[in-house]
């Protein structure tokens, strides 16, 4: 098939909204395909050559990217389409560094462009399992340092006490001084059963933390029914992340503890980085009932305003635990729970990741994650960098800390899960 075929079929594509993360990057994003071309600035076809895929990305930024960092300058961006259509690409490997620098002027650090392997990994990243150590990354915009936003529950990164906020100073003995996410990717990924040695600086504190890398497939939620010492039925369910699974699973949990009649419920959102955008807005649809999820801003103004549907599986008191591993999609959830009445929010503030990318499939098997709106709560709040603030603050000091392990979530020995108990135990008397 020749390939002018080949990107008219590819710009049928039909749009499928996600929060991914890959590398651990947890992202709002939307798969589609840019809708239309430009001529190239010689004036010949640029197809069947590495300028292909240049252009490509090029026009996807020209035409939807939404300016986080006022270092977006169009009369700049299009002479720069100039510029590297002009130039000469000896093959894939020069064009995806062409790519690469184009977008490093945007000063982005959520626009990013990925090999064909890396996009492969990417949709992978969604489905529910994971090749890796278990951790979620972002590079934070001012220092241009390697954070951890969340560990994953039951990786091997959980399992050794990998905490949000760590940042990532080396990985087995190299510095990630310069280093963007894909770079750190590629070191951190590997074989079942290798190991890798993070360097991680927690506070003042320099930390080595060897891990053995897993195929770590992942049950987004799990639940019990805690009964309180004066007998009130307390629903606990944890949200370990919004994966393919999450919603289904979700459903199925409430509906359980709902067969067991309880009092009101407990959703743990703590160390959630996010997940499956349609995950997110399905799980608030199973606690509301009226009144706006999310709404996404485009340079264009507002345009996206996903709402309830009158399908709460229980309209029981609802509180919510969060902190600052809560992330993306846990961010989504909350603040529509506290912004329509619909819960109480416990613990800290989120982590303030509300930006919304665009992955889009380009023609050579690559792709780009681009970002195109921010997402506001219900009340027009902007959860980029803001993040949600809890209703009741409640937070663990150093000693609990360092003696708290997942074995505790949800049960007397986890003070905030004490804290979120007490609220809920006042909503429903």
């Amino acid at each position: 098939m020749a390939k002018s075929v080949k990107w008219r079929s590819f710009l049928r594509t039909t749009p499928l909204l996600l929060i991914l993360g890959l590398g651990g990057i947890t992202t709002a994003v939307t798969l589609g395909a840019p809708g239309f071309t430009l001529p190239s600035a010689s004036g010949g076809s640029i197809s069947d050559s590495p300028k292909e895929v240049i252009d490509q990305v090029w026009q996807i930024v020209y035409r939807d990217y939404l300016d986080s960092s006022g270092d977006y300058d169009e009369a700049s961006w299009r002479q720069l389409r100039r510029d590297l259509l002009k130039k000469s690409f000896a093959g894939s490997a020069e064009s995806y560094e062409a790519i690469r620098g184009m977008l490093a002027s945007l000063n982005d650090p959520y626009t990013r462009f990925l090999d064909p392997k890396q996009f492969k990994e990417m949709r992978i990243d969604t489905s529910g399992e994971l090749m890796g150590v278990g951790i979620q990354l972002s590079l934070d915009k001012a220092t241009k340092e390697l954070v951890v936003v969340s560990p994953i529950e039951g990786t091997p990164a959980s399992r050794a006490g990998v905490q949000s906020k760590d940042v990532i100073v080396s990985i087995d003995g190299k510095s990630t001084e310069g280093m963007n996410t894909e770079d750190a990717v590629k070191l951190i990924r590997g074989p079942e059963g290798s190991a890798v040695i993070l360097g991680l600086r927690r506070g003042d504190e320099l930390i080595d933390v060897p891990l053995t890398r897993a195929r770590i497939e992942i049950n987004a939620v799990s639940y019990k029914l805690n009964t309180t010492r004066d007998q009130h039925k307390v629903g606990y369910i944890r949200l370990k992340q919004f994966n393919a699974n999450a919603a289904k699973e979700m459903r199925e949990a409430a509906k359980a503890l709902e067969a067991q009649d309880v009092d009101g419920y407990v959703l743990d959102l703590r160390g959630n980085p996010g997940g499956l955008l349609e995950a997110s807005i399905d799980i608030a649809r199973q606690w509301l009932n009226e009144g706006i999820i999310v709404s996404t801003r485009t340079r264009e103004g507002i345009r996206d305003v996903r709402r309830a549907t009158g399908s709460a599986i229980t309209d029981k008191p609802l509180v919510v635990l969060i902190d600052q591993g809560s992330a993306s999609a846990s961010e989504i959830l909350s603040g529509s729970l506290q912004d329509n009445g619909r819960a109480q929010l416990v613990g800290q503030k989120t982590f303030g990741k509300g930006l919304v990318q665009a992955v889009r499939g380009l023609s050579d098997g690559s792709g780009l994650t681009v970002t195109i709106a921010k997402y506001l709560t219900p009340k027009g709040t902007d959860i980029h960098k803001n993040g949600i603030e809890p209703d009741i603050k409640s937070e663990m000091n150093e000693k609990q800390l360092k003696s708290f392990t997942i074995e505790k979530l949800g049960t007397d020995q986890d003070p905030q899960y004490i804290d979120a108990r007490k609220q809920l135990i006042k909503r429903i008397s």
